[in-house]
């Protein structure tokens, strides 16, 4: 900043010397005019006054004609015979041709004024040029010296208003996490009893589950400074600027111990080593084994302790597992229906609520949801509840904030063909019967065919309870539900339609699960054939069993798929009436909730 300032001001008045030395030389340029002209100008009394200066006349015209021309002064070269001149200009002042008439001395300018001025210029230049090269010089040893440094943002004041009462829904994670506190606030306890307090701590867990809350929290419970930094902030394109970082982030830490450093998205540098095709020792790893290196270099119990987050745990390096580095490792895993409604009631408040909405029914409502999308689904509420000119929040608008938040808006004003409208209605109402039908943990929660998001319609259901797990006829069932749409366009309309191009490779990836990964097979019974080889540099690309077994697979997979398909067209072609009605009903009014179908599920 202070080079910008120095080289501007140079700058400036290098431009105010050149632009004064210029303007002096260009000033008041005057236009040229030929003796001849001159004399017929004085013949026609056009002249106002004339100053003669040896060879040169000045002459200015009568302000008449100065209106006309534009011009205010005009040189004139006269004859080599001065004295000539000079008595045709005094007989024509004495015959008031002319208003006025003088002879001055020309003032003769030292040969080496124009020298000097060149020369000037061309000095500042040089030392312009010169002073410029020197700073950029040393702004290059600067920003080469900047690049090396930790670009973790140090938070001393703003984060102390957030702590464990900011974190809903994970009250076993906070009590793991309270030994790291009590750490902080009070060492010399655990040092007397010779106890090693872990230097890192792993949070591990799916997107917006809390995992950078908790460790604001962690530092704000504790009252400490808190280092953030990115695993992407050490990465750069030039070799050994990332080990760089890490040296200086742990100086810095070190300087402000007792604190935390919190490296969010660790995976981005810490992932195994040797998993790139082709090998090579390339600046990521490099990294990487700085700051394994600075991990073991900190003493036990000196007051730093690193935190850091990640959705994807499988694919670090093991070294940074190890105890002594990241030796414990906290899951921060999706809230269950308590956790979801302690997360609402946190970002409900300030948020004026109707009297008929009960947080634990939306928490009921809301499975899968982290409390990244709790947040954001009330938020969405608000933003419904103020664009409809309401004063409070209904259960309503959290509804359709819900549905929002799922699915993308809806898009009503896009238009449909007859055949479009009638095909996505007989699709949808497929998916609702099946769901209908066999589902044993499901219920249907409305069914629409106005397109949201990157869908043409949708049916939504809800689930009765929480589940941690899927049993085998679960997972068959959701085949079923998923084949409901492509079924009923088959038995209705007697054709199909890509509109089942989700819901097929959704069916294909359950039954290839089921057979690769849940060992459901009925011929290769519990054997799994998973390849994990992608991230250890190992079998990348190919498939980890022989043709002959990838074959039983294939076959397998085609078996439960096909059988499903049957068994939904026989539900479908059984329960034909119900099927029909809901499809009359969709093309009628485009949207369904749940009671209304149930009563049309009843009533057909």
């Amino acid at each position: 900043m202070k080079y910008l300032k120095k080289q501007g001001i140079f700058l400036i008045v290098f431009t105010i010397i050149a632009g004064l030395i210029v303007f002096s030389t260009v000033k008041n340029e005057p236009q040229s005019m030929s003796y001849s002209e001159l004399l017929t100008e004085i013949q026609a009394g056009n002249v106002g006054s004339i100053v003669l200066e040896g060879e040169m006349a000045k002459v200015q015209l009568n302000a008449a004609v100065d209106e006309n021309s534009g011009v205010t002064t005009y040189e004139v070269v006269v004859p080599p015979d001065i004295t000539s001149a000079s008595e045709r200009f005094t007989q024509a002042l004495d015959a008031q041709l002319i208003q006025s008439f003088s002879i001055s001395k020309p003032m003769e300018i030292p040969w080496w004024f124009s020298a000097v001025t060149t020369i000037g210029l061309v000095l500042l230049m040089v030392i312009w040029f010169g002073v410029n090269q020197r700073q950029q010089g040393g702004m290059g040893g600067n920003r080469v010296t900047a690049m090396g440094k930790s670009r973790a943002k140090l938070l001393e004041d703003d984060h102390k208003n957030v702590n464990f009462t900011c974190v809903a829904g994970a009250d076993e994670v906070k009590e793991e996490l309270e030994e790291i506190v009590e750490f902080l606030k009070a060492p010399e306890r655990f040092v007397d009893l010779g106890a090693r307090i872990p230097k890192g701590v792993l949070l591990i867990g799916p997107p917006g589950t809390g995992k950078t809350l908790l460790a604001k929290a962690i530092s704000g419970e504790a009252k400490v400074p808190f280092f953030s930094i990115s695993g992407s902030d050490f990465v750069e394109i030039y070799v050994g600027v990332g080990a760089s970082r890490v040296r200086d982030l742990f100086a810095q830490a070190k300087k402000h111990a007792p604190c935390i450093v919190f490296i969010d998205e660790i995976d981005t540098v810490g992932r195994q080593r040797g998993a790139n095709v082709g090998g090579g020792n390339d600046e990521r790893e490099q990294t990487l084994n700085q700051l394994l290196v600075e991990m073991d270099g900190f003493g036990i119990n000196e007051g730093v302790i690193i935190l850091a987050a990640t959705n994807r745990p499988d694919v670090l390096d093991p070294a940074l597992l190890r105890p002594g580095r990241f030796d414990r490792q906290v899951t921060v895993g999706l809230p269950d229906i308590n956790g979801r409604e302690q997360i609402l009631n946190v970002h409900a408040k300030g948020k004026p609520l109707a009297e008929d909405v009960k947080l634990g029914e939306v928490a009921r409502l809301t499975p899968g949801f982290t409390g990244a999308d709790l947040e954001n689904l009330l938020n969405e509420a608000a933003l419904l509840t103020a664009r409809g000119h309401q004063k409070k929040i209904g259960n309503e608008a959290i509804k359709e904030a819900a549905f929002k938040v799922m699915m993308g808006p809806e898009k009503k004003s896009h238009v449909m063909s007859d055949r479009d409208k009638k095909v996505t209605a007989y699709h949808e109402a497929g998916h609702a019967i099946a769901i209908k039908l066999v589902s044993s943990s499901r219920n249907v929660d409305r069914v629409t065919i106005i397109p949201s998001g990157m869908a043409g319609g949708y049916t939504a259901s809800r689930p009765t309870e929480d589940q941690s797990y899927h049993t085998k006829s679960q997972l068959l069932e959701e085949i079923i539900i998923a084949l409901g749409g492509r079924a009923a366009e088959e038995i209705v309309l007697n054709e199909i339609s890509t509109g089942a191009s989700n819901d097929l490779k959704r069916v294909n990836q359950i039954a290839r699960n089921m057979i690769t990964k849940y060992g459901m097979s009925e011929k290769l019974t519990n054997m799994i054939f998973e390849n994990d080889g992608a991230y250890d540099g190992q079998d990348y690309g190919f498939k980890n069993c022989s043709n002959e077994i990838a074959s039983i697979i294939d076959t397998e997979v085609k078996e439960i798929i096909d059988h499903a398909y049957q068994r939904t067209l026989v539900l479908l072609n059984e329960n034909i009436t119900k099927l029909n009605r809901l499809g009359e009903v969709l093309l009628e009014k485009e949207k369904v909730d749940g009671p209304e179908f149930e009563s049309i599920f009843q009533a057909a």
